[in-house]
């Protein structure tokens, strides 16, 4: 006999035999069994998940003369017929090659005869969606309202294409993908048939690479037992179908773990020179990467992973957290797109390897957030420990370091050493900090702030200044408590802190306090946020206080002056105009 293909000898004769379409099988032979035959099925799914072999169990169960049966027997005149494809009451049509409107006209002129010697005349129209507009309008009436020995079959990939009109007047079966096991199990059924041995790491491979598609699976398991000599192994088909295998693989990625750039660029090279191709690397690895990926989670399915979990480097796993993982599948995932546009694809190979090699060096957005996370209160708690007047200590610390001086005054050890003062914070946060301050440079104090020329060391928050503090002279100086505001509001609110930085000619008469801005815009942002100075001063100087904000006056200036050189010379470049003068 001449030779048959394996996906044509192994295509299934029954509902028995529908490799992953139990859903399908189950409904059809249900409905044949309680005599409810639809006029009209629509099957879709992908390629190679058994649509037509469906299309013709089913013709064969309905014109069995054993029949209508769920079980045809395969074995009268009407099963061998449909088989063999040669029934005349079986009618398969090639819908990409059979699009025009006059193409469903014979089919409607045909449909007004029986059957010549089966029970139903059955029309299977494989890819129907290849059918024109015009052709799917001419068949709606005919779909609709058949002859009652008439039942149309449809078959398509492409479901989404198929008019709802067509869709409605029809009973609708949706194929699935065939799951690696089943299609490793069918693999090894075909070997056994053939007498070939075939290792199940090779099984695994043939069917992770058919993505579900038995036909797909069947024709590469055809030609690697072409070069196999009776015997399938994994070795076999990686020399000879140019794959890198998965020691090859551990050997790189092992390099790039070293920070080895060299010997793994030396690698890649090797693995170019034995005939890899670019786009086969770039797979491999991938594949590879994303079985790393599933064993860091927990997954050990040989299915999914294509090889045991024991041939994966253990020093690649315990060398990359799942982070650092999925960088480097993204790497290669973005090089699959990257190497189709780009100058040189091999250069985009090496340049990913090379990125590889300093992967533990990455650092990811969720690493990033937990460590600002985990600085922000020491620094929120840096910037507001800062106050005018020096941290009170403890009185039991008052009192241990005082130092009486020849003129009798007693004064802390802390208030004679010189050092930065801490600024007021106006916000009232009172924890401490490793950090000192992390605003603007804070004021000089003045020791003549505090009454009798003795400086009490207090921690005062904001809303327990006291206002003896600062009686008699006017204490703080006004341009102090501004540059200490100034200080605190750049934590809070850097916008008026900017605008308060511009402001100058700080005064401060009787209980009113003003000052005067160069801009209009500045102006307004500060007497936006008034409200906020004059709580802030009221509670530094323990009285309530006003706060005026003025516009500085512009000074005339004489536009007949003659410019500067340097400013002509711009002018003339850029072909401007001066817009104003300082």
């Amino acid at each position: 006999m001449a030779y048959e293909v394996t996906a044509t000898r192994r295509r299934p004769q029954n509902f028995e035999n529908l490799v992953g379409q139990e859903f399908v099988a189950e409904t059809l032979k249900n409905s044949i069994q309680s005599k409810k035959i639809a006029h009209a099925y629509l099957f879709s799914g992908p390629r190679g998940c058994g649509k037509t072999s469906t299309a013709r169990i089913l013709a064969k169960a309905l014109n069995c003369e054993n029949g209508p049966t769920a079980q045809p027997c395969g074995k009268c005149s009407a099963c061998k017929e449909i088989t063999a494809g040669s029934s005349l009451d079986v009618i398969e049509i090639d819908g990409a090659s059979n699009t025009s409107v006059n193409d469903v006209r014979q089919i409607k002129d045909e449909v007004l005869f029986p059957p010549n010697s089966c029970r139903y005349k059955i029309y299977i129209i494989d890819e129907v969606h290849m059918l024109s507009t015009s052709a799917f309008n001419a068949l709606l009436k005919t779909i609709e309202e058949p002859p009652p020995y008439c039942v149309f079959m449809f078959a398509t990939t492409e479901l989404q294409k198929v008019p709802a009109t067509i869709k409605s007047r029809c009973q609708q079966f949706s194929f699935r993908l065939v799951p690696v096991e089943k299609v490793k199990e069918q693999l090894a059924l075909a070997a056994a048939e053939l007498g070939i041995k075939a290792e199940d790491e090779a099984l695994y491979w043939i069917a992770r690479e058919a993505t579900g598609s038995m036909r797909d699976s069947y024709t590469l398991f055809d030609q690697v037992a072409a070069f196999s000599d009776g015997e399938i192994t994994y070795e076999k088909i990686r020399d000879k179908l140019g794959l890198l295998g998965v020691d090859s693989l551990n050997e790189l990625f092992g390099l790039c773990v070293k920070k080895d750039c060299a010997q793994a660029l030396l690698k890649l090279d090797e693995c170019i020179q034995n005939g890899i191709s670019i786009e086969q690397f770039i797979s491999n690895c991938t594949d590879y990467l994303r079985s790393l990926l599933l064993i860091k989670s927990g997954i050990k399915k040989e299915s999914l992973l294509g090889h045991s979990a024991e041939r994966f480097s253990a020093d690649v796993l315990n060398a990359w957290n799942p982070v650092q993982i999925e960088r480097a599948l993204s790497i290669f995932m973005q090089l699959y797109r990257d190497a189709r546009y780009s100058l040189s694809p091999r250069y985009e190979c090496e340049l990913a390897v090379s990125r590889l090699c300093w992967l533990k060096e990455y650092v990811s957005a969720a690493e990033v957030k937990k460590a600002v996370d985990a600085v922000k209160p020491l620094l929120m708690n840096a910037a507001g420990s800062r106050n005018i007047y020096p941290a009170e200590h403890s009185a039991e610390k008052n009192t241990a370091s005082e130092i009486q001086n020849a003129s009798g005054d007693t004064r802390t050890s802390a208030e004679k050493s010189p050092g930065p003062v801490p600024t007021f914070s106006a916000l009232g946060r009172e924890s401490k900090s490793p950090f000192y301050d992390g605003g603007a440079e804070p004021p000089q104090r003045n020791s003549a702030c505090a009454p009798g020329g003795t400086e009490q060391q207090q921690e005062p928050a904001a809303a327990e200044i006291q206002a003896a503090s600062f009686q008699g002279e006017e204490c703080p100086d006004i341009q102090k408590a501004a540059e200490a505001m100034i200080s605190d509001f750049s934590v809070d609110d850097v916008m008026l802190a900017s605008s308060l930085m511009q402001a100058s000619g700080w005064k401060k008469e009787g209980d009113t306090v003003s000052a005067t801005s160069g801009t209009l815009f500045e102006k307004m942002q500060i007497q936006s946020q008034s409200h906020k100075i004059t709580e802030y001063l009221s509670k530094v100087y323990g009285k309530p206080l006003n706060f005026e904000i003025q516009l500085a006056e512009k000074k005339d200036m004489n536009k007949n002056a003659p410019l500067p050189a340097e400013v002509e010379i711009l002018r003339d470049v850029f072909k401007g105009t001066v817009a104003g003068r300082e």
